[in-house]
């Protein structure tokens, strides 16, 4: 789908990739519409946006709570006339600690959002993408969705669902108008340990320099070319990418490997 003269909707855009992506959409001549429940990082957004902000609309709404996402819908409609596209970005991660330690109620958090919130735009918004003549959905997985990550555990179970999900969508909706896409970002520079309230891991200065990340306006290119492509996966990153090839050919060596560059955080 040409992203040009569309309507996008990108939730989490009120910080890291969901803001690039929202800049790099509205560049690309696209409508967007902006969700976010930090309604202070939408202003900055829109800012960023300068004169191209006469395309962009803003809306403070949290994405778990699915009776407000009617009125979402009616307020973008409203605004912009049609909705053609839908990116599930919106995500957190878990405390940096183990099955045995962490606390229901973080389970509860990640899987809310990660999860549940990709399920309550999908629902909301599904009926509105399918009279359109071509409309896309890409939700946004991670590295950690097809490979276990010790410390991570629950966030990458949220994210395995949202893959599988969003696979079985893609059949489901074969033979309409909608593509349906599904990322894997691997490491990105965004502030994703801040906005979930995450203390940041405690990396020894010595391995420091083995962490390699991509900016996220990188980040928002490949996942804007995939919806363009039409593409099924979307791999995002020389690590996802080289990962994903290791653990179709062997999986527990795969996971081994990230075991060990996680051992010594999490002291296993």
């Amino acid at each position: 789908m040409n992203v040009v003269q569309k309507t996008i909707a990108v939730t989490g855009a009120g910080n890291g990739i969901g803001r690039a992506l929202t800049l790099h959409l509205l560049n690309k001549g696209a409508r967007v519409a902006c969700i976010d429940k930090d309604e202070e990082g939408l202003q900055k957004t829109e800012m960023e946006a300068g004169s191209l902000a006469v395309r962009l609309s803003c809306h403070a709404v949290d994405i778990t709570n699915r009776e407000t996402l009617p009125g979402l819908v009616n307020q973008i409609l409203h605004q912009h006339g049609c909705i053609d596209g839908l990116i599930n970005n919106a995500g957190v991660i878990q405390p940096f600690t183990t099955v045995k330690n962490i606390e229901m109620k973080d389970i509860e958090r990640v899987m809310n959002i990660n999860f549940y919130g990709t399920v309550n735009m999908i629902k909301a918004f599904l009926p509105h993408l399918l009279p359109r003549n071509e409309a896309h959905i890409v939700n946004v997985c991670s590295m950690g969705g097809f490979v276990p990550v010790p410390g991570q555990v629950f966030y990458g179970a949220s994210k395995a669902a949202v893959k599988l999900m969003t696979e079985g969508l893609h059949s489901e909706l074969k033979n309409t108008g909608i593509g349906v896409s599904v990322a894997f970002p691997g490491a990105v520079a965004t502030e994703i340990t801040l906005h979930s309230g995450v203390p940041p891991p405690d990396i020894p200065i010595s391995k420091k320099k083995n962490y390699t990340a991509i900016s996220p306006q990188k980040a928002a290119e490949a996942i804007v070319k995939g919806i363009e492509d039409n593409a099924y996966h979307i791999f995002i990153g020389s690590d996802s990418k080289w990962m994903n090839m290791l653990y179709r050919f062997n999986p527990e060596l795969a996971a081994n490997m990230i075991q060990r560059k996680m051992r010594d955080l999490l002291k296993l």
